[in-house]
């Protein structure tokens, strides 16, 4: 059993029509036919939307997404047509909303790694490959591989896992065309934004993208870069062999998983709610990382 504690009752707004709840985003259709994307407060772990939310989280998830947008305008385009808040839409919408194409979605995460960890790493103790692709002896948890890797995943509903699936399924469900695009522009985007971040002495170790077509252009969608879809380090404190401490949602993971919380991962009993601390340890480690990354103060 896992997915929303309390599913949250959709915001009615004049002109719009709603279409979807997800973890962290609602998405809404405008009378244009464009998509309207809220970023809420939620937060998810361990395949559930937990009853809590993290103040402020859906509007660093938004304007991070926007920045990198910026920084990767010559590689790929993206879905964003703008940001100006729908007529009658409520206050709380702004900063966390945007006015997007509406594409043609394809059915793959597309995650990039340049080090290991996570169900890579699983994999990898394994079978010494992830995804399918061999990888050399003697790597540990935090490892920087070789060179990056292109190791995609099926997307799951709320409260799946999303499951890895190798390059030939990739390539069995979208065709072999379109399923060499998406690695090559997966890989190229990753590049562009591991270099970015290694200059403001951040480690990009992964990340994922969704793409979709927009009359036959490949288009980069949802969110890009953020403490949600990646795994960011602080470079100073990168020390193979172990977890690495990461700007995203750790602290609720740790906090979840301890003696404090009372609650079995395993079982079927729904996550309790977050003590303050930890919601207020977590927004700080989500603007830390917008403010670290974009060298931009948080406001």
């Amino acid at each position: 059993m896992s997915g929303f504690v309390e599913k949250p009752e959709p915001v009615q707004v004049p002109g719009l029509v709603h279409l979807h709840t997800g973890k962290v985003r609602d998405l809404y259709r405008n009378e244009a036919g464009d998509l309207v994307m809220v970023a809420s407060d939620r937060m998810s772990a361990y395949d559930w939307v937990l009853p809590t939310e993290i103040p402020d989280k859906g509007r660093v998830l938004t304007q991070l997404s926007l920045w990198w947008f910026d920084q990767l305008a010559d590689l790929v385009p993206n879905h964003v047509l703008g940001t100006d808040l729908p007529a009658g839409a409520p206050a709380d919408w702004a900063g966390r909303t945007l006015v997007c194409r509406n594409l043609e979605m394809i059915p793959v995460e597309c995650v990039a790694r340049g080090y290991l960890t996570g169900s890579g790493l699983a994999e990898y103790e394994q079978t010494r490959t992830v995804c399918g692709l061999a990888l050399p002896e003697g790597l540990v948890d935090g490892s920087e591989l070789p060179a990056p890797i292109f190791t995609p995943a099926a997307k799951a509903a709320v409260g799946e896992h999303d499951e890895n699936v190798s390059y030939e399924e990739v390539a069995r469900q979208v065709g072999a065309e379109t399923a060499a695009v998406l690695r090559q522009t997966t890989l190229a985007v990753y590049g562009r934004a591991r270099d970015i971040a290694r200059e403001r002495g951040v480690i990009l170790a992964d990340t994922k993208f969704e793409f979709g077509f927009a009359d036959g252009e490949l288009v980069i969608a949802d969110e890009v870069l953020t403490p949600d879809s990646s795994r960011f380090w602080p470079a100073d404190a990168w020390e193979p062999g172990h977890a690495q401490p990461s700007y995203d949602k750790q602290f609720v993971r740790d906090w979840l998983t301890s003696p404090a919380s009372g609650w079995d991962r395993h079982g079927e009993t729904p996550p309790p709610a977050l003590p303050q601390e930890i919601v207020e340890a977590t927004r700080a480690k989500y603007i830390e990382a917008y403010e670290r990354i974009t060298g931009q103060a948080w406001s």
